[in-house]
Order: C-alpha cells, then sequence, then structure tokens
C-alpha cells in the first residue's frame, strides 16, 4: 500500500494557492487540521486516542471555493473524501436516507481507493499472466477448429453453469461439464504459442474474436434494487453477501465471446484480483477511513431550526441530533465491519444568510471547534482565477478549441472586462460567486464555439471590444441576464 504523504501546512497551503484563489484563513485552517492528524499519529498511543479531530464549519456564499478547498485537500492527502448535503438527510424513523449511510459511502470509497493501488501494484505481473492465458485461448480455439475470425459482432454472453433443477443454486458434482477453457486446456504447441505472442504484441490480432471463461461479476443484481427507506443501503448489502455465499454462486465461470483487445482488458482485471488479498484490502480501508477519512457536509445551515418553529423538525433539528453521534465519534456497521468515526476529519459549509452558526444545537456546535469566513469574490478575484490557476477556464477553453484547428488567446483588457462583467451579473441578479464565469464564458464563446469545426485552422483574438459586443445586450436587460448570465 502506498506511503501516506507528508506536508507541512505551508506546504498545503502552497498547492491549495495552484487551484484555489484567495481564501487564505480557510487555506490555513484545513492545513493545520491535516497536519493535526500528523501529530496525533505521533503522539503516545495512551493519549492518542484522546485527540479529537479539529472539525471545521466554513461560512461563506455559494462559489467561492468551500468545496473546492475540501476536495483538494482529500486528494492531496490522498484520503478516502465523500461529499454530503445536509439536507438530503431525514431523521431516524422517517422515510428517506439515514446518517450513517455517510460511513458506509466513505467505506466504499475507501475499499475503491486501496483496492485501485493494489491493482496498480499488481499490474505487471497481471498483464503477463493475462496476456499467457490469452494466447493459449486463442491456440485452442485454432486447434479445435474454431479459427478466431474477424468480429462482427457484439459482446455475447452465455452462462457456463451447468442446467439443473436447482439453477445456480446447484452445487456441481466431481465430473460435471467443465468451462469452455478446461476442455481446451491441451498443451499448444511451443511455436504456435510464440507466434501467437508476437502477432498480439504487434496488434494484428485486435479484431479477432476468442472465446473465453471470465468470472461472473455478482456485484449489482438486479432484484436487490426494490428496496428502499431506512436502512436500504446496509440491507442492500446483507443481501448481497447472502446471495455470494450460496452454493454454487462463488466462483462461477461466464462463457464470453470478445475481441482479442478487449479480452485482455477484461483478464488482467480478473488476475489483479487474484494477486490481491482482499482482506488486507478491507483491513485498510477500514483503518484508512477511520485514521484520514474526510466528510464535507454541505448546506448545514439549511437543517438549522428558524426563529418561531416550535417542537423538533424532522428536516431539520432532528437531522442534527442524528448527525451528532456520528461526529463525536461512534461506531458504525458495515459489510467490511465495524468503523470508528472518532478520528474522521469533518467540514461542514454553508452560506448561513438566514441563520447563524449559533443556531445549531449546542452539542453539534462543540464538535466543531474551528470556524472560517470565506470572503465574496469580486472582479480582482475574477481576473485572477480567469488567468492563474493550473486549470484557469481561459486554459480550458484554448486548449478545447484547440482540438479544432483554432489557436485562441485572451488579451488583458478582455482579462479585466469578463471580471467586471461577472462581477456586475452577481450584483444584479444572484451572487454565485465564481461559478458566475463559467455563464459569462459560455455567453461570450457560444458562437465560435459553434463555428468552430466550419472555421478549420484559425487565430482568435478576444479583446475587450468582443466581449463588450457579446455581453453588454445581455446585462443590459434584465429578462436576457437572468436566464442567459
Amino acid at each position: 500500500m502506498t506511503r501516506e504523504p507528508n506536508f507541512t501546512p505551508r506546504e498545503v497551503v502552497s498547492e491549495l494557492d495552484t487551484y484555489i484563489i484567495g481564501q487564505n484563513k480557510a487555506k490555513r485552517a484545513v492545513a493545520s487540521a491535516l497536519r493535526s492528524r500528523w501529530r496525533r499519529q505521533r503522539v503516545d498511543e495512551t493519549l492518542r486516542h484522546e485527540i479529537s479531530p479539529k472539525n471545521i464549519i466554513m461560512i461563506g456564499p455559494t462559489g467561492v471555493g468551500k468545496t473546492e478547498i475540501a476536495r483538494r485537500l482529500a486528494k492531496l492527502a490522498r484520503a478516502p473524501f465523500l461529499k454530503v448535503e445536509a439536507s438530503k438527510f431525514t431523521e431516524v424513523g422517517y422515510v428517506g436516507r439515514d446518517v450513517e449511510s455517510i460511513i458506509r459511502d466513505l467505506v466504499e470509497l475507501g475499499m475503491r481507493m486501496v483496492r485501485d493501488e493494489g491493482i496498480e501494484a499488481v499490474a505487471v505481473r497481471a498483464a503477463e499472466l493475462a496476456e499467457a492465458r490469452l494466447i493459449r485461448a486463442i491456440a485452442a480455439d485454432k486447434l479445435h477448429g474454431n479459427q478466431p475470425r474477424e468480429s462482427s459482432t457484439k459482446t455475447h454472453t452465455q452462462p457456463s453453469v451447468q442446467s439443473t433443477p436447482f439453477g445456480p443454486f446447484f452445487v456441481p458434482q466431481p465430473g460435471a461439464a467443465a468451462s469452455a477453457e478446461e476442455v481446451k486446456a491441451k498443451e499448444p504447441p511451443a511455436e504456435l504459442l510464440e507466434e501467437l505472442k508476437r502477432r498480439l504484441r504487434s496488434g494484428e490480432l485486435d479484431d479477432t474474436e476468442v472465446h473465453l471463461a471470465l468470472d461472473e461479476n455478482l456485484g449489482s443484481h438486479p432484484m436487490l434494487s426494490i428496496f428502499g427507506g431506512q436502512g436500504a443501503e446496509a440491507l442492500e448489502d446483507q443481501m448481497r453477501e447472502l446471495f455470494s455465499n450460496m452454493p454454487g454462486m462463488r466462483g462461477r465461470k461466464q462463457q464470453r465471446r470478445l475481441k482479442v483487445k478487449d479480452a485482455l482488458g477484461a483478464l488482467k482485471q480478473e488476475e489483479a484480483g487474484k494477486l490481491i488479498d482482499e482482506e488486507q484490502v478491507k483491513r485498510e480501508a477500514v483503518r484508512r477511513v477511520e485514521e484520514t477519512g474526510i466528510v464535507f457536509i454541505d448546506e448545514l445551515d439549511k437543517v438549522t431550526r428558524r426563529e418561531g418553529m416550535q417542537g423538533a423538525d424532522v428536516s431539520r433539528e432532528g437531522v442534527q441530533r442524528d448527525l451528532l453521534p456520528i461526529v463525536e465519534g461512534s461506531t458504525v456497521n458495515t459489510k467490511y465491519g465495524p468503523v470508528k468515526t472518532d478520528h474522521i476529519l469533518f467540514i461542514a459549509a454553508g452560506a448561513f444568510h438566514y441563520a447563524k452558526v449559533s443556531d445549531l444545537i449546542p452539542e453539534l456546535q462543540g464538535r466543531f471547534p474551528v470556524r472560517v469566513e470565506l470572503e465574496s469574490l469580486g472582479s480582482a478575484e475574477f481576473k485572477r482565477i480567469l488567468t492563474e490557476p493550473s486549470n484557469a477556464l481561459t486554459r480550458q477553453y484554448t486548449a478545447l478549441l484547440k482540438t479544432e484547428g483554432i489557436d485562441l488567446e485572451f488579451s488583458d483588457e478582455a482579462i479585466d472586462s469578463l471580471a467586471s462583467y461577472a462581477e456586475r451579473a452577481n450584483e444584479r441578479l444572484e451572487n454565485i460567486g465564481a461559478r458566475r464565469l463559467h455563464t459569462v464564458m459560455e455567453a461570450l464563446l457560444e458562437d465560435l464555439s459553434f463555428r468552430a469545426p466550419e472555421l478549420g485552422p484559425h487565430r482568435v483574438i478576444i479583446d475587450a471590444q468582443m466581449v463588450a459586443a457579446r455581453l453588454e445586450p445581455l446585462l443590459g436587460r434584465d429578462d436576457l441576464a437572468r436566464y442567459v448570465l
């Protein structure tokens, strides 16, 4: 498994600066929280488990970088990361998603992350095994008169389970019908194998077909999608586990006819799965979620109790009460085992226009010791967003149109004008922060994007006059600006 990165707070802020403009207070807060985890791992074990994570509440309007900061932090730390919206959950006992599904989903992401790392670690060996297996399958087709031919049909699949009165739940007895690969397993001549290896690596066999017996994927059974309501995710997990452990279900093979280039990828995946210790993957995924997992809870202000409301509100205060045990530390049962949430980092966010952080229940407030307010963005920040980040919008549109042979350039005056129009649009309409730049850029380049395939190799310079000509008529009319910008 890969070693977890070790960044100082200053290095974290520097990395975040590559993608996010401004918001230095929020960057410093998340950088300190990440470093605090590193420090906790080096504290004496008797005290280590007593140290709580520095959970954070980010306060600021939409489009100022709250989600992006958390997402980039998780990617930097190579930590399991999950973004949820507090308003999507309901109090226990009501129809809807329960808050424990947050941890189950986080563990699934951790499993996928660790498994991908394991597959990458064994990729070379898996490729060798897959190539050898594919060559033998092609040779078997040749030797038994089932010549590989140019593909003219789609992939065909046929279950290789023997037909019995009990269907797939029948346990095959010794001497039962073997798979096609096992029947064809007679050793082919070495000369034939070498010739097929040469042709396979040169790409000559890419469009031919081969018969293979591949493991049947039982990951998503259609009948399990009917469950809904409280605890549905846990129920589906239990049902999948039940079906996968039934006699005759584990290790089933499926006869498939694939193009060689597709078959090689399928065999690599299957061979890699055999080389990975699944139990070790589970243990590492659970450990990584417990020690490095990050949960971003958006729209926390939507579950605050509003003034004048009497009694508990299902969609608000009840959700806070259910979130509390998860945030303060509890054990959630998942299909990969119990997961402790004591040291998962929770980053909550909300605009808090119509509510205050103090409107949250006191117990939940106490579990978020760090609070940081993000500033609204103006034309100065918009100008930097358009030019400084490595993924700036101007770079994205330039790269996209370059594929059509169009060399797109933005003058400094055009950048100033775009930033100014975005700020004006936010002032006159709803303030959506940096997301306004996407709508402004689309309005500016809509005609060029449509005509790009017809123009051919071409150089286009975007200047302030062109920006004004495209955007001023839209911003000058409230009805158009409301629906276009």
